[in-house]
Order: structure tokens, then C-alpha cells, then sequence
């Protein structure tokens, strides 16, 4: 109980400082205009550092669920490139999520079985059987925020690999697109100029294809029990 209540008081301590010293106005797409050129100059001279730097950085924020991601990873682009810039939020964020989720299976999935873990068993054993599917899905179509399914996969029982693996290549298609964006800065007034109609309907078409095998597991089910049930009334 002690731990539980250490981690969770650094963790409400860090938030707080985030927000008591407005340090999210250093993730704004104006300030990230205002400063590339400097923080590209940087990245030239101190290239190890500048990369370790970020990805400790973008950990922190997604660990702790701070609003600025979007804008790290627009960031990413403008000072190392499309490419580089989708690999090093790649490692950022699937490490961040990662934490992220164990924190909150440490903090909260003990009570909430106890609560409600009868009732969340059917989804529970659902949701095991086609983990990597789910996920993939989750991650590829940008239906709920990043945060949230960190959160909310901490209490399910989903294995720590197949989370791991699930969040690095499901986050690979969107980050790209942000990254790549964020190489083309100056073309870039609003966040909303980047997920456009087409991006977000490229996105949902691969969340779908990563629920085939799903799908295809549920009907051979469904054709597979009435020839179940029909052989045990015969032999009867």
C-alpha cells in the first residue's frame, strides 16, 4: 500500500508542477514555430543529446498523460526529418504508454477486479483472445484519445508484450503522418490542417484490416455451433 500510495503522490506532484509552472506553453504549435530554427541548430551540434533529450522528454509526457504529444511529435519532424522523427517518437511514446500502463494495473487493477471483476470478465476474456487485434486497432484508429487506452488497458489483463508490441507498430502509420507534417512546418496554421477526412478514413480502413482475423474467428464460431449442438442431440 505504501508504494502505491508513493507512486501515486509522484505522479500527482509532477502533474501538478506541469501546470503550476505552465509548461504546456512550450508545447504550442506557436512556440514550435517560433524556436525550430534554434532547436534544428542544436540537434546539428549536439546530435546524441538533442535525440536523448526528447525521447525523455516525450516519456515524461505520455507516462504522466500531459496534454502536448500531438505537438512533440509535430516537433519531431521539423528537427530530424519525417523518418528519423517517426523512430524517435516511436520510442518515446511505446516506452511512455508502456509506463503509463503499468501504473495504472499497479495503482488500480486490484480494486477494480474486486469491484468489478465478475462483470468484466466476459469482456476480459474476449478482449485476451484477440489482444494484439484490439489493440492494433485501438492504436490505428483514432477514435479514443492515446491516454485513455493506456489507462484503461492497465486494467484488463492483457499481457505486457503483446501491449508493448501492439502500441510500437499501431502508433507507426499516425506518427509518421504528424512527423512528416511537421518537416513541412511553415505549411502547418492549425493542427487540424494535418488529420484531414482522407488521413482519418486511411487510418479507420487499417484499424479494420486489423480486425479481420477477429472477425473471421467469431463467424467460423457461429457457423461451428449449431453442428456442434446438432451432433450431441443425435447422439442423445
Amino acid at each position: 500500500m505504501k508504494k502505491k500510495i508513493g507512486l501515486l503522490s509522484v505522479i500527482v506532484v509532477a502533474v501538478a508542477l506541469f501546470f503550476v509552472f505552465d509548461l504546456g506553453q512550450y508545447l504550442s504549435l506557436e512556440s514550435l514555430k517560433s524556436n525550430r530554427d534554434q532547436l534544428h541548430a542544436f540537434y546539428e551540434a549536439n546530435a546524441v543529446v538533442m535525440i536523448a533529450a526528447f525521447i525523455g522528454v516525450y516519456i515524461i509526457t505520455v507516462a504522466l498523460s500531459l496534454p502536448g504529444a500531438t505537438i512533440l511529435t509535430l516537433c519531431a519532424g521539423a528537427i530530424f526529418g519525417s523518418v528519423t522523427g517517426t523512430l524517435v517518437v516511436n520510442v518515446g511514446a511505446t516506452i511512455g504508454a508502456t509506463l503509463a500502463f503499468l501504473a495504472a494495473r499497479f495503482l488500480l487493477r486490484d480494486w477494480v477486479e474486486k469491484k468489478f471483476g465478475a462483470k468484466l470478465k466476459p469482456f476480459n476474456d474476449g478482449f485476451s483472445k484477440n489482444a494484439i487485434n484490439y489493440m492494433l486497432f485501438l492504436r490505428l484508429v483514432p477514435l479514443f484519445p492515446f491516454f485513455l487506452i493506456n489507462l484503461v488497458s492497465g486494467l484488463t489483463q492483457i499481457r505486457l508484450s503483446v501491449y508493448f508490441f501492439g502500441t510500437m507498430f499501431g502508433t507507426l502509420p499516425g506518427t509518421f503522418v504528424y512527423a512528416n507534417a511537421g518537416s513541412n512546418l511553415a505549411s502547418i496554421n492549425q493542427l487540424s490542417d494535418i488529420a484531414s477526412v482522407e488521413v482519418l478514413g486511411a487510418f479507420a480502413l487499417l484499424g479494420l484490416f486489423a480486425l479481420i482475423p477477429t472477425f473471421y474467428k467469431f463467424i467460423k464460431s457461429k457457423k461451428n455451433t449449431p453442428s456442434e449442438t446438432n451432433g450431441v442431440e443425435q447422439e442423445g
